[in-house]
């Protein structure tokens, strides 16, 4: 195959690329492929990046979330695909694993040889011969192919975990901006979401101090990365060059809002919540799962108790008439000196005996006038 200048494109150089929460393996090998799975009716033109032995497809190139990844542990074959494409420039490959055939098209047929070199590199362990490639690019191939028997090797050492974010000792209460994420993470969602804030705390590096991200535009996105360190004394220090002493989280980030004059706010992403219930289940008769939503009507109301009773009371008594007035009334009785309990109960009230008086007067007066 005649060597054509389009074939040095492989010795741009080759980038980091990170996923959302791990750092991917290292990058051997990234470009432009239109893909096509088993299960796919048309091919989606995707960023792939070779790292390690996985292949990582994302929407763009400055994307730094895959949307997909192919381990090629379970790789089977790779092969042309002679099939005409409707850009006659273009190139096909046909990438088969354990679950199924992918195709893979290239821009020409140097990209092709290209990245079956890399692929058939990383899957071997060893530089093909069978393939048309100029001497840097074989010396390419061998470097990958050492890179990536380190990194294997490594990966079989068991090493000490790093320590996690989440250990570092907080004081107090924790600012609502605090986000257990890297320092990647962090400026990725400060970049998503610029109207939540612009300043978040965060873990540090090293797992025993934490570090406050900040992002601002000026032509384009600044980030800036403080230190925030604990005291033994107590409290926090914000390690710039004059240290900046607080006594809690939240004066740390009371602090930068005040020296900047309310340009650096706190991050406060409101979560989104599932507006309707909804649950799966298997059909009886084919077995298949299916995501339900839940009726929206409201659940039927518990029947009332009925009201509690009091308990049953006794009808409040009339006083009982005053036995000395009764007495007095029906059968008078004259009192002696030796019976002093019976003249007690049997001699009219002072009240009845006052009433008596007035109306005898009242009778007598009647009469008088009625004789005159």
């Amino acid at each position: 195959m005649p060597s054509q200048p389009a074939i040095l494109m492989a010795t741009a150089p080759v980038k980091q690329r990170s996923a959302t929460r791990a750092q991917l393996p290292p990058c051997y090998y990234e470009g432009y492929l239109e893909k096509r799975g088993p299960k796919e009716k048309i091919s989606r033109r995707l960023w792939t990046c070779l790292c390690g032995n996985t292949l990582f497809f994302f929407n763009n190139a400055k994307d730094t979330h895959y949307v997909e990844k192919m381990d090629l542990s379970g790789f089977v074959s790779l092969k042309d695909d002679c099939s005409r494409d409707r850009n006659l420039e273009a190139a096909r490959l046909i990438l088969r694993m354990k679950d199924g055939e992918t195709k893979l098209t290239v821009a020409n047929l140097e990209a092709r040889e290209l990245w079956k070199g890399f692929l058939q590199s990383v899957i071997d362990l060893s530089v093909p011969s069978c393939l048309t490639l100029l001497p840097g690019q074989v010396q390419m191939l061998k470097e990958v192919v050492d890179r990536e028997r380190n990194r294997r090797r490594a990966a079989r050492t068991p090493t000490r975990a790093p320590p996690s974010p989440l250990s570092v000792p907080l004081l107090g209460e924790i600012p609502s901006c605090f986000r257990p994420v890297s320092r990647t993470e962090a400026e990725v969602l400060l970049e998503r979401h610029p109207d939540c804030g612009n300043m978040l705390l965060r873990p540090g590096r090293d797992g025993s101090s934490l570090a406050v991200t900040t992002r601002q535009d000026l032509n384009g996105s600044v980030f800036r990365h403080y230190r925030v360190t604990q005291r033994e004394q107590g409290g926090y220090v914000i390690d710039v060059e004059n240290p900046i002493p607080c006594a809690t989280l939240h004066d740390v980030i009371d602090a930068l809002v005040e020296k900047t004059a309310g340009t650096l706010q706190p991050f406060l992403l409101e979560e989104p919540y599932e507006e309707n219930i909804t649950f799966v289940s298997s059909n009886d008769e084919n077995g298949e799962r299916i995501l339900h939503c839940a009726p929206s009507s409201p659940l039927p109301k518990a029947p009332a108790l009925p009201p509690k009773q009091e308990r049953w009371k006794p009808l409040p008594r009339s006083p009982a008439p005053d036995r000395r007035i009764l007495s007095a009334v029906t059968s008078p009785v004259p009192s002696s000196p030796s019976s002093p309990m019976r003249r007690l109960v049997l001699s009219p009230s002072p009240l009845l005996a006052q009433s008596l008086t007035e109306e005898l007067k009242m009778k007598l007066e009647k009469r008088r006038t009625s004789q005159e």
